[in-house]
């Protein structure tokens, strides 16, 4: 998936903001088309490989995290690899609010997709009054 390693600002740029519009999609499907066949994650103490187990994850995620928003930032890129800030918000079956902000590393194959992912992630209970990212 372009846009393909080695990156430069501009391309680094777009390829976070294409995971930021894939992730807000919430559609799992579309979302692991970004990455390869034998993606390797790291998502808090979960450990995933293939986009198999990826769509699995992020459907039982998004039953859980519901109305989910996110944000990215990108922190730095070099050769085929990405980090990036993040900050996004849910509430939960209870109707309670979260912001859960980290930091993931990317590492992109030779075709532009994600074979490495590792993310650490931090929630914080918040008051619907208190949300940033709305839209």
């Amino acid at each position: 998936m372009p846009p393909l390693p080695v990156f430069t600002a501009e391309t680094a740029l777009a390829k976070v903001r294409a995971a930021e519009d894939a992730w807000n999609s919430r559609d799992p499907e579309r979302v692991a088309l970004g990455y390869s066949e034998d993606s390797e994650w790291r998502n808090r103490d979960v450990f995933l490989t293939g986009r198999t187990e990826i769509v699995a994850f992020l459907r039982d995620k998004w039953r859980r995290e519901q109305d989910y928003r996110l944000r990215k930032e990108l922190w730095a890129y070099t050769g085929n690899r990405i980090a990036v800030r993040f900050a996004y918000e849910w509430h939960d079956g209870a109707g309670q609010w979260y912001r859960s902000h980290g930091n993931e590393n990317w590492e992109f194959d030779g075709e532009g997709l994600m074979r490495r992912r590792y993310a650490s992630v931090n929630d914080v209970p918040i008051e619907e009054g208190e949300r940033r990212i709305t839209s």
